[in-house]
Parts: structure tokens; sequence; C-alpha cells
């Protein structure tokens, strides 16, 4: 008899990128919910460049930690989810290296396919 693997979906995806955001867990996000393929898109104008595949999302992540001269605060805010989607406003307290501390917004928007995020992309 074969068995069938269930696929998560996009409620409980959302739900596990909250508990751990609130505990800080960024690199399990990244590890457990995001594809092998997924993108990361930022807006515009922004420094950070649009990357495609989790290797190049996890050094994204790193580039910007290294970044960090002081964490002072940071939020998630409660995932609201429709179809495939979820979005969040996030934000933090920060001190970036060689600069003054600045308060950050955004609004996150994530697409889950097969149980994974598949797309971030951000607002700001």
């Amino acid at each position: 008899m074969k068995t069938l693997e269930k696929t998560i979906t996009t409620q409980e995806v959302a739900d596990k990128f909250f508990g751990w955001s609130q505990e800080g867990k960024f690199d399990q996000i990244v590890d457990e919910l995001y594809g092998e393929n997924a993108k990361s898109i930022e807006p515009a104008d922004s420094f950070w460049k649009n990357v495609q595949g989790i290797d190049n999302i996890r050094a994204k992540s790193k580039e910007w930690s290294s970044n960090i001269e002081e964490m002072h605060g940071g939020y998630t805010d409660k995932p609201i989810v429709v179809g495939n989607f979820f979005s969040c406003a996030m934000g933090m307290d920060v001190t970036m290296k060689g600069q003054p501390r600045i308060k950050l917004d955004e609004i996150a928007v994530y697409e889950v396919r097969g149980g994974k995020i598949v797309l971030e992309q951000f607002f700001f």
C-alpha cells in the first residue's frame, strides 16, 4: 500500500511562519518553509537585488544580517491568508553599520505552492 504525504496548506505555512518569526527563527523559516527555487523580489528602488533559489535567498539574508550593527527591536504582525498567498506587516528598529539608527516598516507578501513558499515580495 502506498502512503500519501499530506501537503500543508497556505494557512499552516503562514501559522508556522508567524510562530517562528515571533521566536526570531528566520533561518528555520527559510530552511523548512521555502521551496528550492523560491524567488525574492524587492522594490525597484531598493539597494537589495532580486534573487532566485534557496541558496541565493540564504546568502541575501546572511549579507543583510552582516550589515547590522545593533538590533533594537522588531515585529511581524499576524499573517492574512487569501488563497495561495499570505501577507504580513513587518518592521525593525535597527542600526546598520556606519549608519544612524532607523525604523524600517514593510509589507511582505508570500506565495505558497505545494506546501512551500515559492515567492516573497517586499513593499516599503
